[in-house]
């Protein structure tokens, strides 16, 4: 069954072109290209220069790339609710090891009590202590 469907890679929301088969999800080349950089081509999915070969067979047609199948491939974790209409394509562990091992936090702005914004990167090289609070 044809759906429209949200993809979400490095963060950015994509509406893609998705066919829904039972709990796979195989979304149109084009709209995956757009959505994630990787592109179909004959020695298997590539971004740049860099290029995975998919398994032959993973469900894969002409014009539509198994999802769960490139995950795997990459990788990377992947959360999908096919009622809702949506994908989450997560970090590979390998890049999120390298981040770790910088020993730096990604930037990100926050406001304070007083609603001023605070930029994470405007206290680089100053001990910073954040103070973290949730409710549930």
């Amino acid at each position: 069954m044809a759906a429209g469907f949200t993809l979400i890679d490095e963060g950015r929301p994509m509406a893609v072109d998705a066919l829904l088969d039972g709990d796979r999800v195989l979304v149109a080349n084009a709209d995956l290209a757009a959505a994630t950089g990787w592109e179909r081509k004959p020695q298997g999915m590539c971004r740049d220069e860099l290029c995975v070969p998919l398994r032959d067979g993973a469900g894969h047609t002409a014009d539509r790339v198994d999802l769960g199948a490139l995950a795997v491939a990459l990788g990377r974790p992947l959360a999908v609710d096919t009622e809702a209409g949506g994908a989450f394509l997560g970090t590979a562990a390998a890049d999120r090891g390298e981040r770790l091992a910088s020993l730096q936090a990604p930037d990100f702005s926050l406001p304070d009590l007083d609603g001023e914004m605070h930029t994470l990167s405007k206290h680089r090289g100053r001990k910073v202590l954040l103070v973290v609070y949730a409710s549930w």
